[in-house]
């Protein structure tokens, strides 16, 4: 009787898997990514901070639509003007979107959005003055730089 049970649990089990499987999709490296911020982003904020967003359009591979327009999508900033000594334009990351309640990790390009104003000194020495800020509800477009299976 517990040998049944036990058979019947394990059978249960590779059925479940076997399912969750069939439904995984792959979105390949490559594949663009228009997202519209939903938190606000400074260049003054510091490296590591993460930002939110929302897919701002459909993503579909062979005609299937496997992230809809309003997924959640959340990211970080790679580099800033926060530290006066290592001053870098503003460059974020998308890292991870929400599919079906659980984050899946990304990995995409970095992306610079706007610019500040700079003068001609600045231009020569490479850095810039002032600061940007990025207002809930910016469109920028990342590209994945590896596939994701959700």
């Amino acid at each position: 009787m517990t040998r049944d049970k036990f058979v019947a649990v394990i059978s249960i089990a590779c059925v479940c898997f076997a399912a969750s499987s069939l439904n995984a999709a792959t979105v390949p490296a490559g594949t663009p990514l228009a997202i519209r911020t939903t938190s606000s982003i400074s260049s003054q904020d510091p490296v590591g901070r993460t930002f939110a967003a929302q897919v701002e359009q459909d993503v579909g591979v062979k005609g299937n639509v496997l992230l809809k327009a309003g997924t959640k999508a959340f990211g970080k900033i790679t580099s800033s003007r926060a530290n006066p000594r290592r001053s870098a334009p503003l460059t974020l990351q998308l890292t991870s979107i929400s599919v079906n309640g659980r984050n899946v990790a990304v990995r995409t390009n970095s992306v610079q959005p706007g610019s500040p104003q700079r003068t001609a000194q600045q231009a020569r020495h490479g850095f810039t003055a002032g600061t940007l800020v990025v207002t809930p509800g910016t469109k920028m477009q990342f590209q994945l730089a590896q596939a994701v299976t959700l």
